[in-house]
């Protein structure tokens, strides 16, 4: 239900959050640990064979890992420009298009009929790499931007490493040395993952709420775009690739669809003084879900009636 429904949930708890925001503005400080369980819950459900595979299949796990981390920043800083924003709203965006793949991803691929191992695979290779890619990208987007000095992109990779990479490599070794953990970290750990997510969305639309009310229709469209575009980007380069049609989807669902959980946290860590630059990954959270979510229906129609065709064929 967790799951199905998490655009359900994510609204609901967001709207709580907004109109209870002194309440969950106060748990600020556990933002840091949120994504820390997050990422351990998602280390903890990590098969052993799928860590394998991103190296058996490297050049099209890393490829499609290049395309992301090369596409989404440079359409988030292209749209941020064309749509004329400016101080936080900017930043945020880049911000967006900086952070690796969600984990949505991987079950709206499954959803849409496309390779789940790959997802993964690409979810996986993305993450281990968010140390060095994010802050690298970081400062090329936002070189000319006050504020943005070494020490902030110091503080990102270390911010990374310990609430990102650690916690996803501990989880993984913790399930590998204890066989016994594999059945109960596949039952609950996307629920422990979601209910996090959940949360920490939640004390950013808290902590930005007098932006939120301020808020203008351009950073909506700038978003919308970057979401669209990254799907098309994603998809051509799978063609470019020569991926199988389960393969394209996969990575267009990946390039798509930003860690936006981790974005939010990650702004809020980062620039403390700007609570505006949260808003954007906040709302990217909302949109990507809701069109992932119809991509991957579309698909899944597409995919079902292709499969009676056939059958009708085979039958005549």
């Amino acid at each position: 239900m967790l799951e199905r429904f998490l655009l359900l949930w994510l609204l609901l708890s967001s709207g709580v959050a907004y109109y209870w925001d002194e309440s969950f503005a106060t748990m600020k400080l556990l933002l840091p640990s949120l994504i820390t369980v997050t990422m351990f819950s998602i280390g903890l459900m990590l098969p052993r064979d799928e860590v394998r595979q991103v190296f058996e299949r490297w050049p099209a796990v890393f490829g499609g890992t290049a395309i992301q981390y090369a596409v989404m920043p440079l359409l988030a800083f292209s749209m941020g420009k064309a749509f004329g924003l400016t101080g936080d709203a900017f930043i945020g965006i880049v911000v967006v298009g900086c952070v690796p793949g969600a984990m949505a991803s991987n079950v709206l691929t499954l959803n849409a009929r496309g390779n789940t191992s790959y997802s993964v695979s690409l979810t996986t290779a993305a993450t281990l790499l968010s140390p060095v890619a994010v802050p690298l990208v970081l400062a090329l987007a936002l070189q000319s931007k006050d504020g943005v000095d070494g020490a902030v992109l110091w503080n990102a990779s270390k911010t990374l490493v310990l609430t990102v990479v650690v916690p996803v490599l501990v989880g993984h070794l913790l399930r590998c040395r204890f066989p016994i953990l594999e059945k109960p970290s596949h039952k609950y750990g996307s629920v422990v993952a979601n209910l996090a997510i959940l949360w920490i969305i939640a004390i950013v639309v808290a902590i930005s709420k007098p932006q939120l009310e301020q808020l203008q229709f351009d950073l909506f469209g700038a978003l919308l775009a970057v979401n669209f575009l990254g799907y098309l980007a994603g998809y051509v380069g799978g063609l470019g690739m020569k991926l199988p049609e389960p393969m394209r989807r996969a990575l267009t669902l990946e390039v798509g669809m930003q860690n936006a959980g981790l974005g939010a946290a990650l702004a809020v860590k980062l620039f403390p003084s700007e609570a505006g630059v949260a808003i954007a990954p906040a709302i990217y959270t909302f949109g990507c879900m809701l069109t992932g979510t119809i991509l991957a229906r579309v698909w899944a129609i597409a995919s079902e009636i292709a499969i009676e065709r056939k059958t009708h064929v085979m039958k005549d």
